[in-house]
């Protein structure tokens, strides 16, 4: 007995086709996922450009801060790493040590330097979890909305049966496989953001951890530049 199936077979499915025979409200439901689907993507794809050109400008900038003799040397060095998040909390220490020194000629309050630095660092998370709230819901909702397309799919196919009277598997088979695709559709949007939802989240953490480091070592160096 001959159990292979010909490609051909596999082939002759137009889904497009079958998406068409879905009726107003599958198309609809496939509509909608397709628009998850495509602003996903966009979200995916800009941050990890972001992330990429991030964690390059990181290194960068961390060995040119490391290297400096002061902060004035840094300040300088730092307009040429801007993609950098830690450039940003270097820049709001910086600008609380020149108040400083401006209104009593040296660091005369750690406390308000060290908030200066966290808000630095909660401005760049900021700007770095954007639009992850959107990968978050796509995860959680495109397969619901898929299955309802299923669901309202499988509706319809049962009150056509009830009229037609038939119940043969190839009368149902048909509706049933044309229902499916709004349940594929909708993992095929979901599965690619729960992934990249969770691998940026990680990264995300790794890069606040790096700029509460780099506060410490902001610490360090002010410490050094303007110590009694």
């Amino acid at each position: 007995m001959n159990f292979h199936v010909p490609l051909a077979l596999f082939l002759q499915v137009n889904l497009w086709d079958m998406a068409q025979q879905s009726g107003p409200v599958g198309m609809l439901v496939l509509g909608v996922l397709l628009c998850f689907s495509i602003y996903s993507w966009t979200v995916i794809f800009a941050k990890w450009r972001t992330f990429r050109g991030g964690r390059r400008a990181n290194a960068r900038f961390l060995r040119a801060f490391r290297k400096a003799n002061g902060l004035e040397a840094v300040m300088v060095a730092s307009e040429q790493y801007r993609p950098s998040p830690l450039v940003t909390v270097f820049d709001f220490g910086y600008e609380e040590i020149e108040r400083q020194v401006k209104a009593r000629g040296k660091v005369t309050n750690r406390t308000s330097l060290e908030r200066s630095l966290q808000l630095g660092i909660s401005e760049e998370l900021a700007k770095l979890e954007r639009n992850m709230n959107w990968l978050a819901t796509t995860a959680s909702v495109s397969p619901f909305i898929g299955l309802l397309g299923t669901v309202m799919g499988i509706i319809r196919e049962f009150q056509e049966l009830s009229q037609t009277g038939s119940t043969s598997l190839r009368t149902v088979g048909p509706g049933i496989g044309e229902a499916l695709i709004a349940t594929a559709v909708g993992l095929f949007a979901a599965i690619p953001a729960a992934i990249f939802y969770n691998l940026f989240g990680n990264t995300i953490r790794e890069v606040g951890a790096r700029m509460d480091d780099f506060a410490l070592e902001f610490l360090n160096l002010t410490e050094r530049s303007f110590g009694d």
